[in-house]
């Protein structure tokens, strides 16, 4: 089966979104941010999270990347450009209705201070954030999460620029030191997660290529 990996067209967010959702359904960072309720579908719950995410993050200081089979997205990484982002407080904004539907006032302060945790580690020097990235289960293990990482990495690259991303789990945190990153300081204050902070410093072509 091809799998293409290119950049998400609008009308893709939410079918990214979804994917995301998937992927991030038993994830236990999120677990504590917004807790599944009986009844609900969850993923449907988790795709409009997602979805409001990744437009609270300006159209030009964002990356969402899709993988493709057969004209299915499969795989979706969502980057954020180094800050500041032009438009960042508007776009949120526009997101608060959303958010507060999904996480409720409680999940959404509890969200703000896990975010506010989480960007106090992120590195001084200039970087694009790896926010998100989820593979469908119908294609994991075939190496489009790797995809996924190299299509944007290229693209970093060639800015000569930093990447950043925690990391919750150490099967993931396996296939990003693959790609250059380092483990870095564990970030504290979660209950049932212990999330570790990776880096990956700006490669300069003029001396090498990106390391393997």
């Amino acid at each position: 089966m091809e799998i293409v990996v290119r950049a998400a067209a609008e009308y893709e967010l939410h079918a990214a979104a979804t994917v995301l959702a998937e992927a991030f359904a038993e994830d236990p960072v999120l677990a504590e941010i917004r807790p599944a309720r009986s009844g609900e579908d969850r993923l449907a719950v988790l795709g409009r999270l997602f979805a409001a995410l990744i437009r609270a993050v300006p159209r030009g200081s964002r990356d969402v990347d899709v993988a493709v089979a057969r004209d299915r997205v499969v795989g979706t990484a969502f980057w954020q450009a180094p800050l500041p982002h032009r438009g960042g407080l508007w776009a949120f904004v526009r997101q608060v209705p959303e958010l507060v539907r999904v996480l409720g006032i409680a999940g959404g302060l509890r969200a703000l201070s896990h975010l506010r945790r989480m960007e106090r580690a992120r590195p001084a020097a200039p970087h694009w954030y790896l926010a998100e990235i989820g593979v469908s289960e119908a294609v994991r293990g075939q190496g489009v999460g790797g995809l996924l990482l190299e299509h944007a990495l290229d693209r970093v690259d060639r800015r000569r620029q930093g990447a950043y991303l925690e990391s919750s789990t150490s099967q993931n945190r396996r296939l990003y030191r693959r790609h250059g990153f380092a483990d870095g300081a564990p970030l504290t204050g979660f209950t049932s997660a212990a999330p570790v902070s990776m880096w990956r410093p700006a490669v300069d072509q003029a001396v090498g290529p990106r390391p393997a």
